[in-house]
């Protein structure tokens, strides 16, 4: 056929084309990666080299060969009776490989990574430190947190009780036909004695002299001594023979 005859599109060759949508596309994309690889390789094969790098590869090189005839130490030690792969020492029982070389590549001066390492131990065991110092703050303030609130629910408990006793001792004192307590504070005060001046009170006994827990106490031991009465049982006994035989004892805890 000559060069000039036009192709044939019935011919098995131009059948059997991949015409594929799309298929150029994938196929110079693919021509391209591989012509940027070949450059990559090219151009590390043609780059120049660093120092360190040509000194790393020799390092390298003369680390993996084993030592010769050559060497001075090695050639007194086969005089001596040493074989090639045999550990050290008159029985063996030495090493077989040559210590490992640390090269240091850094600019800092000897001993500074073992001064790195101090400072970053040190570093830890502060933070350590402060963690611990730091939680147990905070255990002792909220120990001192339920301390303060027990207490205030003490106190709350124990103002209760007071209130309790006064309105008995009052009631009690009334049957008697006693108008006056013996303390001022043994009944509830009226709204009009708590707006009295201050310098009037000053002088007297007040309630503040004592506190709630001690006026809990002097009430109770009055309400006993002169009602034969105990509030923690809400009961007036007899007599007082009558109110230590049957009265478990004269405070909230011995009623518990």
């Amino acid at each position: 056929m000559e060069e000039d005859e036009e192709e044939d599109y019935m011919s098995d060759s131009f059948i059997k084309q991949d015409v594929r949508p799309g298929l150029p596309m994938v196929r110079r994309m693919k021509e391209a990666i591989q012509r940027e690889e070949k450059q990559k390789e090219a151009s590390e094969k043609n780059r120049q080299k660093s120092i360190k790098e040509e000194e790393k590869e020799r390092r390298e090189l003369v680390l993996k060969s084993a030592l010769g005839n050559e060497n001075r130490g090695f050639a007194l030690l086969q005089k001596m009776g040493y074989k090639s792969g045999q550990a050290l020492g008159k029985s063996g029982e030495g090493i077989v490989e040559p210590i490992p070389l640390s090269i240091k590549t850094g600019r800092s001066g000897l001993g500074h990574e073992e001064f790195k390492k101090r400072k970053a131990e040190e570093k830890l065991e502060n933070y350590r430190q402060k963690l611990h110092m730091k939680k147990k703050a905070n255990e002792q303030a909220a120990d001192q947190f339920r301390i303060r609130f027990k207490n205030k629910q003490e106190e709350h408990k124990m103002e209760g009780d007071l209130r309790k006793s006064q309105r008995a001792c009052q009631q009690l004192d009334m049957q008697k036909d006693i108008d006056v307590p013996k303390e001022i504070w043994f009944w509830i005060e009226p709204e009009e004695e708590e707006k009295k001046d201050e310098e009037e009170k000053e002088g007297e006994c007040t309630s503040s002299d004592f506190s709630v827990s001690e006026k809990l106490q002097i009430l109770t031991a009055y309400l006993r001594e002169e009602h034969f009465y105990c509030i923690w049982c809400g009961i007036t006994y007899e007599d007082s023979e009558d109110l230590s035989s049957n009265c478990p004892g004269d405070s909230a805890a011995d009623h518990d």
